[in-house]
């Protein structure tokens, strides 16, 4: 993997943590997911489990040089990435008190 590749992939991962961090500790979401997230600090768990994934691949991209150690890495990380994907998935559909609806989903 090359530093091209490995920095923007970083840079949109810190911004997936700061935005999962600000859901888990505050309750935020992005105006624009507000109405679709029913459960923000379990959307915000995933978007944590979903950057660390994106990080773990860097790293086993990037650094980790041995061909068998990279493959099983970068296909952890893919598997991480689903799981976080689905705890999004998750917080948005599940039955979550969320502040400030005025109408409930049914």
């Amino acid at each position: 993997m090359k530093l091209y590749f490995a920095a923007p992939l970083v840079l949109i991962a810190l911004l997936l943590a700061a935005s999962g961090v600000a859901a888990v500790m505050r309750g935020w979401v992005l105006p624009r997911n507000r109405r679709h997230i029913r459960s923000p600090r379990l959307y915000g768990s995933g978007q944590l489990v979903s950057a660390f994934a994106l990080c773990w691949q860097v790293v086993f991209g990037l650094v980790i040089s041995d061909a068998g150690t990279r493959h099983w890495g970068t296909l952890t990380g893919g598997a991480i990435l689903v799981t976080g994907l689905m705890v999004m998935l998750v917080g948005q559909l599940a039955r979550g008190s969320r502040e400030g609806v005025s109408t409930p989903w049914r």
